[in-house]
């Protein structure tokens, strides 16, 4: 990663176009040579218990973008039948972003997409706390989040403000 190809664009291994900018906890990009926060490894299969488990981690760091691309693995190589629950999960990390980066209108948007695919999931047979999410409780915090960003709540703290994926506890 890193390379920079004949366009002037940061290219991965197999030439697709990444940046190669550090970026901070919320994925925003930072200055070339600046310190950043370690990206998360792209493509990475895990079980999807570990998946809950790395991104509630990131979560309660603080990174739901990092969280978010943990989902988007998921998402990408888990079983077709399970793609609506990862994505989102994967939107509501996204939707945190947004909101704890200011972005009002996109947070809310992505937040209530996000607690509209888990249900939808859940409704759809994939039942109410799959790998121990909880779905309802989940749906619940995005669609209260993104109504106070909406009513102009002061700014996000993504780490304040990170949902328990699997329920209080």
């Amino acid at each position: 990663m890193g390379d920079v190809g004949s366009g002037g664009r940061d290219r991965d291994a197999e030439g697709r176009a990444r940046s190669a900018r550090p970026r901070d906890g919320l994925g925003r990009p930072l200055p070339y040579g600046a310190p950043g926060v370690e990206r998360q490894p792209e493509g990475v299969v895990r079980t999807p218990r570990a998946t809950v488990a790395e991104a509630q981690s990131l979560l309660d760091a603080g990174r739901p973008f990092h969280a978010h691309e943990v989902f988007e693995d998921a998402w990408k190589s888990g079983p077709e039948a399970e793609r609506t629950l990862w994505r989102g999960l994967a939107q509501l990390a996204v939707g945190l972003t947004h909101a704890a980066r200011g972005n009002v209108t996109g947070g809310a948007r992505l937040l209530r997409r996000g607690a509209g695919a888990v249900e939808e999931w859940a409704g759809g047979g994939g039942g109410a706390r799959p790998y121990g999410i909880d779905v309802d409780g989940l749906a619940r915090w995005a669609r209260e989040l993104a109504g106070r960003v909406e009513g102009g709540a002061a700014s996000v703290d993504a780490k304040g403000e990170a949902p328990r994926l699997c329920g209080p506890g």
